[in-house]
């Protein structure tokens, strides 16, 4: 019986760490893919309206005001130093967490994804938001120790105990305005306002410059809001799907106050 010769191919072997970057890629594209698929997508048509804030610094919190009222006796035996310009020691708000800047079309809005509120280091981030009504609001404590947060005239929003590192969730359930407080800590305030027309929202920087992103072309009042209430006058745009710079005519939300 005759035999004939068998061969087999060679097979090359593949180093391990090819091995393993290869599975690192598919476990990578499979991250990015699942992203995709999660995180919210922007709309092609939105626009980017810059604009800038002025006056700013004139602003007063109410906490502040009623802190200088001798009948509360909250005295301060703080000495002003001479060598201190005068511009430099006077109290001006936080705005990238205090002064709110709203687009409101002309048509209600619906109510976003539940946003966000910390609660930290004696106050709230951000102090003054404004949302449409229907809006989920979670409250999140970043302090070491409990909060009572509670809504002065708000039924729905009793005082009860947060604690560390706990979270508590609350719906504006109609247009108005809306005080938060503490009853751990008296001068926590926050403000929450409940507008139905409110297309997008941003906060400023410490320079005064903003930035609101609006999906929907269309007419737009820019309004700043600050403790609840706005603050200078609106401004008033034609949001296409080109991007608009309005830095030049700043927004003026307070003036200094007429002597006499």
């Amino acid at each position: 019986m005759q035999s004939f010769p068998v061969s087999f191919p060679r097979v090359r072997p593949v180093p391990l760490f090819r091995l393993f970057r290869h599975k690192r890629a598919m476990a990578l594209a499979g991250l990015v893919g699942l992203l995709a698929q999660t995180l919210p997508t922007t709309s092609v048509s939105a626009a980017r309206l810059r604009g800038r804030v002025v006056g700013f610094k004139l602003l007063r919190n109410p906490v502040w005001t009623e802190a200088a009222d001798p009948n509360r006796h909250l005295f301060s035996f703080r000495e002003a130093v001479p060598t201190v310009p005068a511009d430099a020691r006077q109290l001006y708000p936080n705005i990238p967490k205090e002064l709110c800047i709203a687009a409101l079309s002309t048509v209600a809005q619906k109510a976003p994804p539940p946003v966000l509120i910390r609660v930290g280091g004696g106050r709230t981030t951000p102090v003054t938001i404004v949302v449409p009504p229907m809006t989920r609001l979670s409250f999140q404590n970043t302090d070491p120790f409990s909060h009572l947060l509670y809504g002065p005239k708000i039924p729905t929003f009793k005082p009860s105990e947060t604690m560390r590192g706990g979270s508590r969730e609350w719906t504006v359930s109609e247009p108005g305005v809306f005080e938060i407080r503490d009853e751990a800590a008296p001068s926590l305030r926050m403000w929450v306002v409940a507008e139905p027309r409110v297309a997008a929202i941003a906060y400023p920087s410490l320079d005064g410059d903003f930035a609101l992103n609006i999906a929907e072309p269309g007419e737009y009042e820019i309004q700043a809001y600050f403790s609840g209430k706005k603050v200078g006058e609106a401004a008033k745009f034609t949001v296409g799907q080109n991007d608009i710079d309005a830095s030049k005519a700043p927004l003026v939300v307070a003036k200094p106050e007429k002597k006499g």
